[in-house]
């Protein structure tokens, strides 16, 4: 079993630069072409693109993550690693941090890049976080993995590689 605050893993390969799918991940004019869990996603501080301290704001689709997350970046470095950290969110969540990393698979694999999403998550009230906890982590984990799976798709469909 995972313990408190624990961080969940989960990646995918895909056929594209690190620059291709950074760019496409971090691109709130596309993103809900690809990302399955949101019906908005959206920049909500007045800049023009993603950036070290942007902040944003991204619903998902069904009554449970229909509650919007407002996120700031806390990372930005194009094409290795973003991270945001949540700002406000629904009342049951007190804290949630999430890193994607690009890194190019190795020779022979040309084009080819892995995404690595981790995330940590944290429920309130307090007392029932024993419960809620890896509930949560398990939903996101879920969440995120469609998410991977379809941006792959996405990405490998409108690539000049795919």
């Amino acid at each position: 079993m995972i313990g408190y605050g624990a961080t969940v893993e989960c990646r995918v390969d895909i056929d594209a630069s690190c620059e291709e799918v950074f760019d496409a991940i971090h691109d709130y004019r596309i993103r809900l072409r690809w990302d399955t869990l949101l019906s908005k996603a959206c920049i909500v501080d007045g800049s023009t693109e993603a950036g070290l301290g942007v902040r944003t704001l991204c619903v998902g689709r069904n009554s449970l993550a229909g509650l919007g997350m407002e996120t700031i970046y806390i990372s930005f470095q194009r094409p290795r690693v973003a991270a945001v950290r949540m700002r406000r969110g629904p009342w049951f969540i007190t804290d949630f941090v999430a890193s994607i990393r690009h890194a190019a698979l190795p020779p022979g694999k040309e084009n080819r890049s892995r995404v690595i999403y981790k995330f940590r998550i944290i429920a309130r009230p307090r007392w029932l976080r024993a419960v809620l906890d890896p509930l949560l982590r398990l939903i996101f984990q879920r969440e995120t993995r469609k998410r991977l799976v379809s941006l792959k798709r996405y990405i490998e469909a409108h690539s000049g590689n795919g």
